[in-house]
């Protein structure tokens, strides 16, 4: 198959999507099918598997209070790159202005599309306050994933989510996880002892440093005695962020095998977003080996067992959740025992896995089409 991948937001930007993205072409050309890119940013470039991937940029803008991050503009006209590109199928990542545009014009060309549901815009409308709120956002959303054959869900939750708005069909792809780079053999001493010289419970938190990320709720618990925070990534956030908790430390961006390192040198992962479609780092920790406690909402429904390989915060209370942390400190075997659970409940999960059910929808949508041709 030749598929065109539309993706919102590309490299040098670091997030889900941009990772998703590199994975599913990197599988489609092992897999010996033909991707393209179609993108607000990045360049041409070799994947993990030798093969050559051609992308094509739209013109894109900064994102207000967001300049890190490239997003198409609106009114992208892409008719003519996907007449001349002649692709079997459209795959849309986390569809919104690029995607939506894609999917109008893939259906105006007759070309199938899947559209992967990956960023909830309506919570982001919300936070960030953009006009018309969580309302306008869904009936774009409704209008958007119509015009495409099929909506992949990562999570139980987000397909539920996705279905009682009225959009469908609907079909479960969760994320793969890179079992090499994130693995307990990881686990640094060296790392461990600068970053808790006092033998700290070593509890991190992996991801942006932007609003909804709710990176803020981590306060209390960054001032718990026993208890040293790091902070893992970069964001519009990170200073603000930095103020409000001066005894965090804050190591910013990594990627690689030092962000594996990072990862696999915690004792716990806290992460106190709620309106995760997924939730990549959590996965990545509990591969590592690290158990982690998250927002019982979204996306980690699907992957932390309570008291099993992590513990479910409910509740929006920042004291709450230091408390929970607090007995976990005091409670070293039950924190060694959910981490000897963790990544065997991740294990299954690879990119190939993930990669080949990707395929089996596409093709299936490829098939269908050519049915009612």
């Amino acid at each position: 198959m030749r598929v065109a991948v539309v993706a919102e937001t590309f490299v040098p930007a670091v997030n889900g999507v941009v990772t998703s993205v590199l994975r599913a072409v990197d599988h489609l050309a092992v897999r010996g099918h033909a991707p393209v890119v179609v993108a607000p940013s990045g360049a041409s470039y070799e994947s993990r598997c030798g093969a050559e991937i051609e992308v094509v940029r739209v013109p894109s803008l900064r994102m207000p209070g967001y300049r890190e991050l490239s997003v198409a503009r609106p009114g992208t006209a892409l008719t003519d790159v996907l007449r001349r590109l002649a692709p079997d199928v459209l795959h849309l990542a986390s569809p919104a202005v690029l995607g939506g545009a894609a999917a109008r014009a893939g259906r105006a060309l007759g070309i199938p599309s899947v559209a992967v549901f990956q960023t909830d815009l309506a919570a982001f409308a919300t936070r960030y306050r953009l006009p018309g709120g969580a309302g306008t956002a869904w009936r774009r959303l409704r209008a958007l994933h119509a015009a495409a054959d099929l909506t992949l869900a990562p999570s139980s939750a987000s397909a539920t989510l996705l279905r009682r708005h009225g959009i469908g069909p609907v079909a479960l792809w969760p994320r793969g996880v890179d079992l090499e780079q994130f693995c307990p053999r990881r686990r640094d001493p060296v790392l461990r002892r600068e970053l808790a010289p006092g033998g700290e419970l070593l509890v991190g938190v992996l991801g942006r440093l932007a609003v909804e990320k709710r990176v803020h709720l981590l306060a209390p618990l960054s001032r718990l005695p026993g208890v040293r925070l790091v902070v893992i990534g970069d964001g519009p956030q990170r200073r603000q962020l930095e103020r409000a908790m001066p005894a965090a430390r804050f190591v910013g961006q990594h990627v690689g095998d030092e962000l594996g390192r990072l990862v696999a040198s915690l004792d716990l992962l806290v992460h106190p977003g709620a309106d995760e479609t997924f939730c990549q780092a959590v996965q990545e920790a509990l591969a590592a080996g690290v158990p982690a406690v998250v927002a019982a909402s979204g996306g980690p429904l699907d992957l932390v067992r309570h008291r099993e390989n992590g513990w479910l915060w409910a509740g929006d209370d920042p004291h709450e959740l230091a408390a929970l942390v607090a007995g976990l400190r005091d409670a070293p075997a039950t924190v060694r025992e959910a981490a000897g659970r963790a990544r065997a409940s991740v294990a299954h999960r690879t990119w190939a896995r993930v990669g080949d059910e990707l395929l089996d929808h596409l093709a299936g949508v490829c098939t269908r089409h050519a049915r009612t041709g």
